[in-house]
């Protein structure tokens, strides 16, 4: 694991809130050099902790303004199973996010769709088209009151 230090950790959670600060802004708010500023952007870039800069694009911009949270319970846990849906969660558009979890479920996948019908086609796909899937339960989400660590507008 890199070390880092009060520098490092304060650059990391001033890009996390805004990735797209300059190494200028970026010194003025760490009390560092811009160059400085550069070199550690770039090391930390290198060490795998930062993984990339993006635009948060509203769903409903990208014409995918239903979020669903799926419980997926596999039928048991050999090594085909595992592998067949982990291709699955790899090849679908749909899923944004999948975790690994403890409880009842297995999985956790968040998916965003269209609409209701396009939830339900992802969830038919999910049961009858993976032989690993024995079960899922599904969660719309009605409000999005907090998203990546950040507050949505209401």
């Amino acid at each position: 694991m890199t070390q880092i230090d009060d520098y490092d950790f304060k650059i990391l959670t001033l890009l996390e809130s805004n990735g797209r600060l300059t190494n200028q802004e970026l010194s003025d708010l760490v009390g560092l050099s811009a160059s400085q500023c550069s070199r550690r952007r770039i090391n930390l870039e290198q060490a795998g902790l930062i993984l990339g800069y993006h635009a948060r694009l509203s769903a409903n911009a990208v014409g995918l303004g239903l979020i669903g949270l799926i419980e997926v319970r596999l039928i048991n846990h050999t090594a085909e199973y595992v592998d067949s849906f982990t291709r699955m969660v790899a090849e679908e558009t749909a899923i944004v996010d999948a975790w690994k979890t403890t409880g009842d479920a297995d999985y956790l996948l968040k998916v965003a769709v269209a609409d209701l019908p396009a939830l339900s086609a992802l969830i038919s796909q999910l049961v009858a088209g993976h032989r690993s899937v024995s079960h899922v339960k599904t969660s719309v989400v009605l409000t999005r009151l907090k998203e990546n660590g950040m507050m949505t507008p209401g």
